[in-house]
């Protein structure tokens, strides 16, 4: 079994704090650069599993490197390097308290609203006869607030310009960004056989400059379909075929869990522990069409403060 990297706590060299998050460990380095460390931690239903995934992090680290690569032309982006497989170095921005929710189709979340009655998502209207996963006739943005603890919230574009969480023409440029990564995802994803389903970004500011920040296009941000068979599925009324986390969720929904109180998180065994890492290392080469390449993971928390440190050195 190899080693999953489940805990950090590094002292890099002009380090002011790191944020802990439940996937991500955020190290900033002296209000310059963020140093993202890709954890092997897995969260669902807004609760950590105990048991860390090998490789995850690799995996998610290098699909969000790839994409932020594949639309820097459109945006730019935070990323400055990646000198090491679950870290990622960049531009210390500041974030917007917005999340940009997009969705080419009626599914999730959006669904749930749609099956109890709702009309309406974050002030965009849906039609109605529509069925789960069917397409949109366009994209909808669906965008959330960004909490600190606890959930994020539905908010519609109004909503955000009058509280003033974004400026009218600010917004409407991450609403434009949003829209082109979009498209942008969807034709990369078509290429390799999948449809780009939902996604969300995240943007910041540097210098008076926007910047997209965080992860793109990974399987923990967006939802993707395989494209064969899509149009069967959807007419027989049946579950499309998923690459995303989402066959985690179901196997904790089947053994009893779903973050609600009082509930247990069931045994991850070593099989079930290895058969994730595996999805993921699918995932991976689904949607970047790359082979996976393992990292040595016997020293993995040694190998990374190297990488940082070296990287920081050279920066210095």
């Amino acid at each position: 079994m190899s080693n999953a990297l489940t805990k950090t706590d590094f002292n890099f060299p002009g380090q002011k704090n790191v944020y802990h998050g439940k996937v991500r460990d955020v190290y900033n380095i002296k209000d310059d650069f963020l140093v993202m460390v890709v954890s092997d931690r897995i969260s669902a239903f807004d609760v950590v599993l105990p048991k860390g995934i090998p490789f995850k992090g690799q995996v998610l680290n290098q699909i969000a490197e790839k994409f932020l690569d594949a639309t820097s032309d459109i945006v730019p982006n935070w990323k400055i390097a990646s000198p090491d497989p679950n870290v990622t170095v960049g531009h210390f921005c500041e974030p917007y308290k917005v999340e940009m929710v997009i969705r080419g189709y009626l599914t999730g979340h959006a669904w749930r609203e749609y099956r109890d009655g709702k009309r309406s998502l974050c002030g965009v209207p849906m039609p109605d006869g529509m069925v789960e996963n069917q397409k949109f006739e366009e994209p909808i943005l669906t965008p959330t607030t960004k909490a600190d603890e606890g959930h994020d919230e539905d908010i519609s574009r109004d909503e955000i310009i009058e509280q003033g969480l974004v400026d009218k023409a600010e917004y409407e440029m991450l609403e434009d960004y949003t829209r082109k990564l979009f498209q942008r995802g969807t034709e990369i994803a078509a290429e390799k056989g999948l449809i780009l389903v939902d996604t969300k970004y995240e943007f910041g500011k540097k210098d008076g400059k926007i910047y997209l920040i965080d992860e793109i296009h990974t399987p923990d941000s967006s939802r993707y379909f395989y494209a064969e068979g899509y149009e069967e599925r959807l007419a027989k009324g049946e579950k499309q075929k998923q690459l995303s986390k989402e066959f985690v969720r179901q196997w904790l929904i089947e053994n009893g869990f779903q973050g609600k109180e009082g509930q247990t998180i069931p045994d991850m065994s070593e099989e079930f522990v290895n058969s994730v890492s595996e999805r993921y290392i699918e995932l991976f080469e689904n949607i970047t069409g790359d082979t996976f390449q393992k990292s040595d993971t016997a020293k993995i928390n040694d190998r990374i403060e190297v990488a940082v440190n070296k990287f920081l050195k050279e920066e210095a």
